[in-house]
């Protein structure tokens, strides 16, 4: 790799955390909501309503992450 090529790779990589960080928030947000749902679910007796209300919190938080990613980005 040439030298002056070493700032758009380290770019690159920078823009690879970022989304990586964003995926990795998404996934867990929505993780966990499903989770607990199901957890709650099968603690309660209430199956699948807990699992639905949770899965939209989660969904919820996901957008919520992403709005904060965004927000610090600028």
């Amino acid at each position: 790799m040439p030298h002056g090529d070493k700032g758009q790779g380290n770019e690159f990589a920078k823009a690879l955390a970022v989304l990586s960080q964003i995926g990795i928030s998404i996934i867990a947000c929505i993780g966990v909501g499903i989770f607990l749902g199901w957890l709650l679910d099968s603690l309660l007796g209430t199956s699948p309503w807990l699992l639905l209300v949770f899965t939209l919190l989660g969904i919820a938080a996901a957008f919520k992450s992403i709005f904060d990613f965004a927000k610090k980005m600028k």
